[in-house]
C-alpha cells in the first residue's frame, strides 16, 4: 500500500506546469516513486509472464509432435509444469498491480487537488473577479479525475501493449529474422502513423474539453442563483441558454469522438491486410521446412499480439491525448502566477499590535483606468475611530481594499504600527484585522462554525460568548438546531439583521485590533439596524475604526469623520465641529435630514 502523507508542490513551482500536463503528472509520479515502481514492475511482469506463455505453447506442441502419441511424459510434463507456472505468475503479478495502484492512483488524485485548491485559494480578488468561480472549481475536480484515468491508461491500458509488442518481437526474431524485423518496421510504422493521427486531432481535444468546463461552470453558476433566475421569471431564457452551450458542448464531444473512430477505422483496415500476410508467411515456411509446427503456432501467436497491441497501444494514445488536452485546458486555467504573492521577505508583526494606521503618500489607479488616490495621506492613532465620508467614487472603499491588501498600492507606503504592510504575510496582515462588510459572507455550515471562522481554535464556550456580545445568541438558540443549524447557501435562510450580528460575532471571536466597517447597516431595515448598532457599539471599544457609510447617524459617535472627494480629503474633525461648519459634511447631513 501507498503512504497517505500529502504530497504538495510549492506555489512558486506550480504555476510553471501550465500547458504542461505531463510534466505536471509527473512531478507527483516522481513524489511516489517506490509506489509507481512497484504497479508498473508488476505490471511488465505480467506481460513477460503472458508473452512468454507463447514459448512455453511452442515448446509444449514440439516435444508433442515430435515424440508422437504416448511419448516421453516426463518432458511432456515439465513442459505443462512450465505454462502452468507462467499463467499463475502472470495471474499473481496483476494482482499485485492492482494492489498497489489502487493505493497510489488515489493518493496522487488527492495530492493534485489539494495542491490546485491551495493554489488558487492564493488567488487575489481581482482574478476571481475577472473569472467565472463555478467554473474553476469544476476544473480542479477535473484535474484530479484526469489525472486518475491518465494513469490508469499508462498502467492498464499503453504500458501493457507496449512491452507485448517488444517483447514478442523479440521471440519473434528467434524464429525468423526476416520475419522479426519486417513485423518490427511495420509495427513500428504503424504506430508512428496512428500517433501523428492523434496529434492532429488535439486541438479538436481541446475544444471540447473547454466547451464542457465552460457548460459545468454556467449550470454551477445559475443553481447558486436560482432565486434571482426565478424572482425576474427567467427559467425559460435559462434553459435555452443551457440548451444552446450544452448543443454546443455535444457538437465539440461529437468531433473529438469522430476522429478518433476514423483513426479506429484505419487501423483495423490496416491490421486485417497485415495478420492475414503473416500468417500465409508463416505457413509458407513450415512447408519449405524452415519452420516446426510449433514454430508456426508461436509466430502465429505472437503475430496476433504484435498487430493487436499496436491497435490498442495506438488508442490507447489517441484516448491519452484526449485527455492530456483536457488536464492542458485545466492547468492554462488554474496555475495563472498570483498577482499579490507575499514579498520574498515577508515578516509577522514585530510585537503586539495597537493598531496604529498610516497612509503615506499613497497612490493608486485600477488597471487601464484613471487614478483613483494621489498623494493621500491620513494617519489614524490606535483606539481612534474614522468615519470615511463621500459620494459614490470618492475613493473610500479603495482606501479599505488597500488596508486589506486587496490591491497593491501605485506609490507610496501603507504602515500598521510603523510596518509596511507589503512587507507582511497575508496571515500577519489578515491577524490585525476583522471586517464587518455590507454583504456578509457565509458558507453552507452551522452557525457554530460561520462564527469560528473568526478564530477556528476557539471552543464552543467562546464562540456562544462572542454570539452574546453581538446580541444574536436569542435567536440563534431559538432556531430547529441552535448553534448546529446549517445557514444555507451564503447564509440564505437567515434575515439580513441575523446575517449581519453573525458577522459581528465572528469579529468579537476574532478580537484583532484594527475593525473595518464597510456599510455593515445600510441594507437593514431600521429595527434591525438598531439592534445591530448596539452590537457595532460593543465591538468598536477598545479598537481602531475604520468605517465607510452612506447614514451618517452611524458615525455620529465618532472620534472623527474624514470627508472624500475625488481621492482627496477635503474636510476631517470631529462630527460636532463638521456640523457647524458650511463644508461637504453638513451638506451631506442636511441632505439625509431632508429625505428621512
Amino acid at each position: 500500500m501507498t503512504s497517505s502523507t500529502t504530497v504538495t508542490v510549492p506555489d512558486d513551482e506550480l504555476h510553471q506546469y501550465a500547458g504542461h500536463p505531463v510534466r505536471f503528472l509527473l512531478r507527483y509520479m516522481r513524489h511516489r516513486a517506490f509506489a509507481h515502481v512497484m504497479v508498473f514492475g508488476a505490471v511488465g511482469m505480467a506481460i513477460a509472464c503472458s508473452v512468454l506463455s507463447s514459448y512455453g505453447i511452442r515448446h509444449l506442441v514440439d516435444i508433442m509432435t515430435a515424440s508422437g502419441t504416448g511419448g516421453p511424459g516426463r518432458s511432456v510434463w515439465q513442459a505443462v509444469g512450465l505454462l502452468i507456472g507462467l499463467i499463475i505468475a502472470d495471474n499473481i503479478s496483476w494482482r499485485v498491480a492492482g494492489w498497489f495502484a489502487s493505493g497510489t492512483f488515489v493518493a496522487v488524485t488527492g495530492d493534485i487537488r489539494q495542491d490546485l485548491f491551495r493554489f488558487l485559494t492564493g488567488h487575489s480578488p481581482a482574478y476571481f473577479a475577472d473569472r467565472m468561480p463555478t467554473s474553476l472549481a469544476v476544473r480542479i475536480a477535473t484535474a484530479g479525475n484526469v489525472s486518475f484515468v491518465m494513469e490508469n491508461m499508462l498502467a492498464w491500458n499503453v504500458l501493457p501493449p507496449a512491452l507485448n509488442v517488444l517483447l514478442s518481437v523479440i521471440l519473434m526474431l528467434s524464429v525468423s529474422g526476416t520475419m522479426g524485423c519486417v513485423t518490427v518496421v511495420t509495427a513500428l510504422g504503424l504506430c508512428f502513423l496512428m500517433f501523428k493521427l492523434a496529434v492532429r486531432g488535439r486541438r479538436l481535444h481541446g475544444l471540447y474539453a473547454e466547451a464542457a468546463a465552460g457548460l459545468e461552470g454556467e449550470t454551477l453558476d445559475v443553481m447558486g442563483n436560482i432565486a434571482l433566475v426565478r424572482a425576474f421569471g427567467m427559467r425559460g431564457r435559462e434553459r435555452m441558454r443551457f440548451n444552446t452551450l450544452a448543443q454546443h458542448e455535444m457538437g465539440q464531444r461529437l468531433k473529438s469522438l469522430r476522429y478518433m473512430e476514423r483513426l479506429r477505422m484505419v487501423h483495423a483496415a490496416m491490421t486485417a491486410v497485415l495478420t492475414t500476410g503473416l500468417l500465409l508467411w508463416a505457413v509458407l515456411l513450415w512447408q519449405w521446412g524452415q519452420a516446426t509446427v510449433g514454430q508456426v503456432v508461436m509466430v502465429i501467436t505472437l503475430g496476433f499480439a504484435i498487430l493487436h497491441g499496436t491497435r490498442d497501444l495506438a488508442m490507447s494514445l489517441v484516448e491519452t491525448i484526449q485527455h492530456n488536452a483536457r488536464l492542458s485546458e485545466v492547468l492554462s486555467a488554474l496555475l495563472i502566477p498570483h498577482d499579490m504573492p507575499d514579498a520574498a521577505d515577508a515578516t509577522v508583526m514585530a510585537g503586539p499590535v495597537k493598531g496604529d494606521v498610516d497612509f503615506r503618500d499613497v497612490s493608486f489607479s485600477y488597471p487601464n483606468g484613471s487614478a483613483v488616490l494621489n498623494d493621500f495621506n491620513l494617519h489614524i492613532t490606535p483606539g481612534t475611530r474614522v468615519g470615511l465620508v463621500g459620494r459614490s467614487g470618492s475613493g473610500k472603499s479603495t482606501v479599505l481594499a488597500l488596508l486589506q491588501r486587496l490591491r497593491f498600492v501605485n506609490g507610496g507606503k501603507i504602515l500598521i504600527d510603523g510596518q509596511d504592510i507589503r512587507g507582511l504575510t497575508d496571515d500577519a496582515l489578515r491577524s490585525c484585522l476583522s471586517i464587518v462588510p455590507q454583504d456578509v459572507s457565509l458558507l453552507h455550515r452551522s452557525v457554530l462554525e460561520n462564527i469560528r471562522y473568526g478564530r477556528p481554535d476557539a471552543t464552543d464556550t467562546e464562540v456562544q460568548s462572542a454570539a452574546q456580545a453581538a446580541g444574536c445568541r436569542d435567536f440563534i438558540e431559538a432556531m430547529s438546531e441552535g448553534f448546529n443549524t446549517i445557514v444555507g447557501d451564503r447564509g440564505v435562510k437567515l434575515s439580513g439583521g441575523q446575517r449581519q450580528r453573525i458577522a459581528i460575532a465572528r469579529a468579537f471571536l476574532r478580537n484583532a485590533p484594527i475593525l473595518i466597517l464597510d456599510e455593515a447597516t445600510s441594507a437593514l431595515d431600521t429595527e434591525s439596524e438598531e439592534h445591530v448598532q448596539q452590537a457595532l457599539d460593543r465591538l468598536m471599544i477598545g479598537r481602531t475604526v475604520i468605517a465607510v457609510a452612506h447614514r451618517l447617524s452611524t458615525l455620529r459617535n465618532f472620534d472623527r469623520i474624514v470627508v472624500m472627494q475625488d481621492g482627496k480629503i477635503v474636510e476631517d474633525g470631529p462630527p460636532g465641529v463638521l456640523e457647524q461648519q458650511d463644508g461637504p459634511y453638513n451638506y451631506f447631513l442636511s441632505k439625509q435630514v431632508t429625505h428621512a
